[in-house]
């Protein structure tokens, strides 16, 4: 049999994409202990892109203390690809949600401050190529915050610097790049978004996304009138109309800065990931692709790892998907190319022993090879 890849993302809460991706492997090896074989850990682009990118590149880890969401230091980690060109970076361990307490009226506040850093740490190690998430974001600042760490200054009418916050954009006049950091000039940037919306009005980052970092109202409409001023402030300096630009209102508009003034190619995170992990030139040798998540429903065609190995491979490879909930799987997933999905419980089964790791690499080397009995066949 030819090459058999293997690219399961993580069971949240249960087992890491590498520990799924092993457990299968092994159920391989119990009906072709010779095949040739390729586990790939994979992620899309929200938490576990890290560990994933790392640990499929042979890479190393690096930390930093940096300013968190409202200002207090944070120890933030993130990956380094084996040869140390090549950073990846989570801004959610920097800027994120789960840094801080809920509270209203937080988001008017807090900023990305600390994922520039983060950037910023990165390049002083020589990097000069940046992978980074966005998901999860504490923020609705623009990526202000991040370009200030960088460098940059954004300028009130009196040529003060502003301070940190969404609610502060409206006050920015003019933007000063001439001290952004050299080392952003020979830089690449891939960012991973996990939404499609514009900067600002009703689908944008404070109308869709705001409310659910302590928004109310009244602060969402002053948060979007920033984002509003800003976008025409970023046209008349880059001749760039931001809100054209899909996935721009990612992370409260952080893509939509990282777009126009870090030269960042937006993408899906699952294409990030597969791009950096040369799939496609490995599907040349596949004779089958196993993939999977934890629930498999109407959500996982919107970027989610299944998704994007069935986009990938559904045409030219036949992809089984495992998982733990399959109860709405949507059809339209075959339709897309995935060949079969299975679920990975033999029996019915408390949530509370479905969820734990020995359960769950016991049941997917099972799975995996009876699938590989009848495909033998």
């Amino acid at each position: 049999m030819k090459q058999i890849i293997i690219a399961i993302d993580s069971f949240k809460g249960c087992l890491s994409s590498w520990e799924l991706g092993k457990a299968a492997e092994k159920g391989v090896r119990q009906v072709c202990p010779d095949g040739s074989v390729v586990v790939l850990p994979v992620a899309d682009g929200g938490e576990g892109t890290v560990e994933a990118l790392v640990q499929a590149s042979g890479g190393s880890y690096a930390t930093a203390t940096v300013h968190g969401p409202q200002g207090k230091p944070v120890e933030a980690r993130y990956g380094l690809t084996a040869d140390g060109r090549t950073a990846i970076l989570e801004m959610a361990a920097a800027s994120g949600l789960s840094l801080i307490p809920y509270q209203v009226g937080n988001v008017m506040d807090t900023s990305t401050y600390g994922t520039g850093e983060l950037i910023a740490d990165a390049l002083r190690r020589g990097c000069d190529r940046i992978l980074m998430g966005i998901g999860g974001s504490a923020t609705n600042d623009a990526g202000v915050g991040m370009l200030q760490a960088l460098g940059f200054r954004f300028l009130d009418r009196q040529g003060r610097e502003v301070p940190a916050g969404g609610r502060h954009l409206s006050e920015i006049a003019s933007i000063d790049g001439r001290n952004a950091l050299p080392a952003l000039k020979s830089c690449s940037f891939q960012v991973a978004v996990d939404v499609g919306n514009p900067f600002y009005g009703e689908n944008g980052a404070a109308c869709v996304f705001a409310p659910q970092k302590g928004a109310t109202p009244a602060m969402v409409e002053q948060l979007d009138e920033g984002l509003r001023h800003l976008a025409a402030l970023f046209q008349a300096l880059t001749g760039k109309n931001i809100q054209d630009i899909p996935g721009s209102g990612a992370a409260g508009g952080l893509g939509g800065a990282c777009h126009l003034f870090l030269h960042a190619t937006l993408l899906p995170g699952i294409e990030m990931v597969l791009q950096q992990l040369d799939f496609d030139r490995l599907l040349q040798d596949a004779a089958l692709v196993i993939t999977g998540e934890g629930k498999i429903d109407r959500q996982t065609r919107c970027g989610k790892v299944v998704s994007g190995i069935v986009r990938h491979a559904g045409t030219r490879v036949p992809v089984v998907a495992i998982t733990g909930n399959m109860a709405e799987a949507d059809d339209a997933l075959f339709a897309d190319g995935l060949t079969a999905c299975f679920s990975i419980h033999p029996a019915p089964v408390t949530l509370e022993e479905a969820m734990k790791p020995a359960y769950t690499k016991r049941n997917v080397q099972k799975l995996t090879e009876q699938l590989l009995r009848l495909i033998q066949k």
